[in-house]
């Protein structure tokens, strides 16, 4: 492409910015728009990547088809089969009458599936199949249906490294990366940056008829050095704050306003250590978080009493009372006073049934010794936590203060 015509085609799209990568991403979507290519568009979010489909639809041979931009991570899970394919009456809850989906509605036409990384697997071996043949079957039906549609998809993410993870189809990547496309963040943009703001200050002035703003040298050397994580958005949403909120302190009858490097600070965000990017482990996702692990230590504390529970009944001949039901899953798990301890005295009553308690085996087997570190662990914990108060902390373990007493008692005996 010319310069004269790169410029035309930044101007129908209000697109600024003068940036080689930025120019590069523009050429290649004129040059693969008259074909049927699919293409991935990459880049972080906010730097413009809808702006690539558009441009590839109206270049092409389908401009006078439809255009459809399905953002993949804004639709539910449980709906995203029946947006993008469609579905039968009755098909399920709520289906009251046949929908046709996207790929049937853009027949002829173009798709930009949006966040597509956030696409469901089942979801991605059907747009693989429509990909492929141009086939795919509504929601409640068997019966295979057509379409022509030329596929334009953007991710934020990595996909190769979601593909390694198992988060994504490694076919349906290679499938939708005929051509790939690169969208520049803006802190790679530093020319382009004091553009961008002087366009949406000056289109934000014309819109509200206030005084345009203008930044001074020191201020144009704070607005390229900020990293800008929001891209381009970020950068819109600055320039209207300073343009609303300065441009009353204009003089009356003034033009424009000039903001220096200390005014325009108040509106850049500060860099603080938790908002910056963090080194990620590769393991993260298998890790436990601080509430699992809080709920297996506690399911681990029960369990270790209901054994304590099973071997002295069983060497007594008594018959155990019926066990109690936890959920080890989801949430947190209630922890109930007769499977906790199997609590007190002989002659204590616990909902109207007779509830022996648990007494500790006078030979403990080595194996044990970490699982009662860990009990002590959680008692102590919580007893500091309610400072000292063991009916506070009683209540919140699940057991009697006199169970409380023992057991801290018992533990301690141990030299743990």
């Amino acid at each position: 492409m010319t310069i004269q015509e790169l410029q035309n085609l930044k101007n129908r799209f209000d697109i600024i910015g003068n940036d080689p990568a930025l120019n590069r991403a523009l050429e290649i979507a004129v040059a693969v728009a008259p074909t049927d290519l699919t293409v991935l568009i990459s880049g972080e979010s906010g730097v413009g990547k809808e702006n690539i489909p558009k441009i590839i639809h109206q270049n092409s041979l389908r401009r006078t088809g439809k255009y459809f931009a399905i953002n993949c991570g804004a639709i539910p899970e449980g709906t995203i089969d029946s947006e993008l394919f469609g579905h039968e009456k009755g098909s399920f809850t709520g289906a009251n009458e046949m929908r046709r989906g996207y790929f049937e509605e853009a027949d002829g036409g173009t798709l930009f599936l949006d966040e597509i990384g956030e696409l469901p697997l089942p979801s991605q071996a059907k747009l693989l199949r429509v990909l492929q043949s141009g086939e795919f079957i509504r929601v409640g039906s068997s019966k295979v249906l057509k379409t022509d549609v030329r596929v334009v998809a953007a991710t934020n993410v990595n996909l190769k490294y979601a593909v390694s993870r198992g988060k994504f189809r490694e076919d349906l990547y290679y499938r939708l990366n005929a051509v790939s496309v690169f969208m520049p963040a803006l802190r790679e943009r530093k020319d382009d940056i004091h553009l961008l703001f002087r366009k949406f200050a000056a289109d934000f002035a014309v819109k509200y008829n206030m005084v345009k703003i203008a930044l001074t040298e020191d201020a144009v050397a704070l607005l390229k050095s900020y990293r800008w994580p929001g891209n381009i958005r970020q950068l819109k949403n600055v320039a209207e704050t300073v343009s609303a909120i300065e441009s009353v302190k204009a003089r009356p009858g003034s033009e424009k306003k000039e903001i220096d490097a200390a005014t325009l600070a108040k509106y850049i965000p500060k860099d603080e250590p938790n908002l910056l990017p963090v080194k990620v482990d590769r393991n993260a996702d298998d890790a436990f978080t601080a509430s699992e692990k809080e709920m297996l230590v506690r399911t681990i504390f029960q369990l270790r009493q209901d054994v304590d529970y099973l071997k002295s009944i069983i060497g007594k001949g008594d018959q155990p009372a019926e066990p109690s039901s936890m959920p080890l899953i989801e949430g947190e798990p209630q922890v109930r006073e007769e499977t906790f301890l199997r609590l007190e005295d002989p002659d204590e009553q616990h909902g109207g049934v007779v509830i022996r308690e648990a007494r500790e085996p006078e030979e403990q087997p080595h194996g044990n010794l970490s699982i009662e570190k860990t009990e002590l662990q959680l008692i102590r914990r919580a007893l500091d936590k309610h400072r000292g108060n063991r009916k506070a902390a009683a209540e919140e373990l699940g057991i009697s203060e006199r169970t409380l007493y023992r057991k801290l008692k018992s533990l301690e005996k141990t030299g743990e």
